[in-house]
């Protein structure tokens, strides 16, 4: 069970890193289900996930429940509408289709814009 929960771990962190890139894939929760996954399978994948230098603030902060950093903030909604307004006008000609992009961008940004905003940069 403990070598699965790595595995998982690490797929998930896979995708969080991609996440970073592609806006519609959630990283924050995938990072925090893989440090998540690594506490319970391996002390020291969890001790280098909290101290990797560009996820690890992240974690930390969202644990200490201190939020997101709002340059942040701001990178992710833009990446995240510039994406969604792309996909809704050239790529997707289905009504429905659009609309659940609008959809869940929408919900997205409520769930971001209601975590307290961290002022100091990481």
């Amino acid at each position: 069970m403990r070598i699965f929960m790595m595995i998982i771990g690490f797929i998930a962190l896979g995708l969080g890193v991609i996440g970073i890139f592609l806006p519609l894939i959630p990283t924050t929760p995938l990072v925090l289900l893989a440090s998540f996954l690594f506490l319970k399978s391996s002390k020291k994948l969890h001790t280098w996930l909290l101290n990797n230098k560009y996820l690890g603030p992240y974690i930390k902060n969202y644990l200490d429940k201190k939020g997101i950093p709002l340059k942040t903030k701001i990178f992710v909604l833009i990446t995240l509408w510039l994406s969604i307004l792309f996909s809704v006008f050239i790529v997707l000609d289905k009504l429905y289709l659009r609309l659940l992009l609008l959809t869940v961008a929408s919900i997205v940004t409520f769930v971001i814009m209601k975590q307290r905003t961290l002022r100091t940069a990481i």
